[in-house]
């Protein structure tokens, strides 16, 4: 059973038809789907694939007209991003240039200050499978420039400064050599009420300490990020589902199969809240899914820092008769 982590919720909901050889999309800024224009944050064509391609074209704009991202995706929607994509600060100035495989970065990155000027370079691993890597880390560090250009960090050596979304304030900063984190770093995530501490050796994390709003103090090791899992892993949430699952009898009368796609949140005490379908297939096999999720026993939950966070998951369930 493959277990999908992911961070936010997606929605589908299409307007156009390809009879017109694009789809359009209203979004806001949370990844939320809108049903009309003016109630969008940003606008989103999906366009069939050019000639001898099987990408299709991904385009977003702003309210305005302005340009937002410029991309390819294997697709529909929401967009799985291949190969090099850009992205515009609604000012109209670069703001990355990264490329993708299978959705995830996966080689250069170059991000922008909204002056126009180079902020970073990053370089993501081309064999990348895990989109928790770039949260946690797991990229070489080219290059960085504070907002004049001066140097910061050149040819993966010198001292990084991260900024938050908004470059109002720096998240974290440490050493970098030869594109890895080394030695002591600092930071401070305003949006998690999170500050912390953290040592590194040639890349890797070899602890931490975080302290939350509250003033609660927490060590961790190996990662920053850990996604929450079923007590035995991938293993043990196929047991327990082979286990639990019983095929309804109309629908193995009928001949119906298809995979059911659950999504839920991983409460910081490892009970599952939230259950809904994401991906029917038929009433009855949505029912008993959804039923048999909610007979979980609870997960170990995720952590961020050192301290349990709320999670949201997507699973899917198979329904296959043997005959």
């Amino acid at each position: 059973m493959k277990i999908l982590f992911t961070i936010s919720l997606f929605l589908t909901t299409v307007t156009g038809a390809f009879a017109q050889r694009q789809n359009v999309y209203f979004i806001k800024n949370n990844g939320n789907y809108v049903a009309t224009r003016d109630s969008a944050d940003y606008i989103r064509v999906v366009r069939e694939p050019d000639s001898a391609s099987t990408l299709y074209n991904v385009l977003e704009y702003y309210p305005n007209g302005g340009q937002k991202l410029i991309g390819k995706s294997s697709k529909i929607n929401p967009p799985q991003f291949e190969g090099q994509c850009a992205t515009y600060y609604s000012n109209g100035k670069r703001q990355s240039v990264a490329s993708y495989k299978n959705g995830i970065k996966a080689g250069p990155d170059m991000e922008f200050y909204p002056n126009g000027r180079l902020y970073a370079q990053f370089s993501f691993p081309e064999d990348n499978t895990d989109r928790m890597m770039e949260r946690a880390g797991g990229y070489l560090i080219i290059a960085n420039n504070d907002s004049l250009g001066k140097a910061l960090v050149i040819d993966g050596n010198g001292y990084y400064k991260a900024y938050n979304d908004k470059f109002a304030y720096i998240e974290e900063e440490g050493p970098v050599k030869d594109g890895k984190r080394d030695g002591q770093w600092k930071g401070n995530f305003q949006n998690i009420g999170t500050t912390f501490t953290e040592t590194y050796n040639n890349g890797q994390l070899v602890g931490g300490t975080s302290t939350n709003k509250e003033g609660k103090i927490n060590t961790y090791n190996s990662s920053r990020w850990v996604s929450p899992q079923f007590d035995g892993g991938i293993p043990g949430f196929s047991a327990f589902l082979s286990n639990n699952i019983k095929y309804p009898a109309d629908a193995r009368r009928n001949g119906v199969e298809g995979t059911v796609i659950l999504r839920f949140v991983v409460e910081k005490d490892g009970s599952l809240t939230d259950i809904r379908i994401s991906k029917s297939v038929a009433p009855a096999l949505d029912a008993e899914a959804e039923r048999v999720l909610r007979n979980s026993p609870k997960w170990i939950p995720g952590t961020q820092f050192g301290q349990p966070v709320r999670v949201q998951y997507a699973v899917p369930i198979k329904f296959a008769l043997k005959w």
